[in-house]
């Protein structure tokens, strides 16, 4: 029993084993189309992005009240807590409740065009030239699959690139298939998946290159891995079955 184990054992590392260059290395494949290559990305807003807005002029008093602390009270109603920038969350109808200002719509803009609407706003009536800085507290992306660290990573700075992603997960395992990684974007309230093969350079100009907040990357396990499971699978109920067949053989013939 222990020599059928050892052997079915050898057989599924060695077939799990046979992977060859050619299926793991990064962009072995097509010419770098190098006037498709930009380091340029474009932030959207999106409903259930929380929001940093933070404006600022030579007249600080004026912008007092469009730059509140976040305040959290105690049961005495004291404040307490260290001081913090407010931040706004993008409601389902795209829209923020900002102070003095209202309802703005910034769901579905570009940043730039979120700048626009707001400087609009405030000046001349709130604030002379006022410098706007907008920024997303919970930029995220999700990698998971047959990667060596799946998890879910706050992005700090917002410009994530797939291969970004993958390094925040311990890079892909060797059992990761590279040729068919997908990318789960929502857009217009719709989950669209896009599919990057790493092996090749055209990676470096996919429209998911560059990662939106909530994205999704998701690695599958390659053909090896796959019949390596279910080999696992299939060998441990054949020895089951064996072990209890030779068990009842044993008792039947005492």
């Amino acid at each position: 029993m222990i020599r059928i184990r050892t052997i079915l054992f050898l057989l599924v590392v060695v077939m799990s084993s046979c992977v060859s260059n050619k299926d793991i290395a990064y962009f072995q494949f097509d010419e770098i189309e190098q006037a498709k290559v930009s380091n340029n990305f474009e932030t959207i807003f999106k409903p259930d992005d929380l929001l940093q807005i933070t404006i600022s002029s030579d007249n600080i008093e004026a912008t007092l009240p469009f730059n509140l602390p976040a305040v959290t009270f105690g049961t005495a109603g004291s404040a307490t807590g260290t001081p913090k920038q407010q931040t706004y969350l993008i409601d389902s109808k795209g829209e923020i409740d900002f102070p003095i200002l209202g309802k703005l719509k910034l769901g579905g803009l570009s940043r730039e065009a979120a700048l626009e609407l707001l400087k609009g706003k405030l000046s001349p009536d709130y604030v002379t030239n006022p410098t706007i800085n907008i920024s997303i507290a919970n930029f995220k992306v999700t990698v998971y699959g047959d990667v060596k660290n799946p998890g879910t990573f706050t992005i700090p700075n917002e410009r994530v690139s797939i291969l970004d992603a993958i390094g925040l997960a311990g890079d892909l395992n060797i059992s990761g298939r590279r040729d068919n990684v997908m990318v789960i974007r929502e857009e217009n309230n719709k989950k669209v998946k896009y599919r990057v093969n790493l092996l090749s350079n055209k990676t470096l100009t996919s429209p998911v290159f560059y990662l939106q907040q909530n994205d999704v990357v998701y690695v599958e396990h390659n053909k090896a891995r796959i019949q390596s499971a279910s080999s696992n699978s299939n060998t441990t109920l054949i020895i089951s079955v064996t072990s209890l067949i030779i068990t009842l053989v044993s008792i039947l013939t005492r």
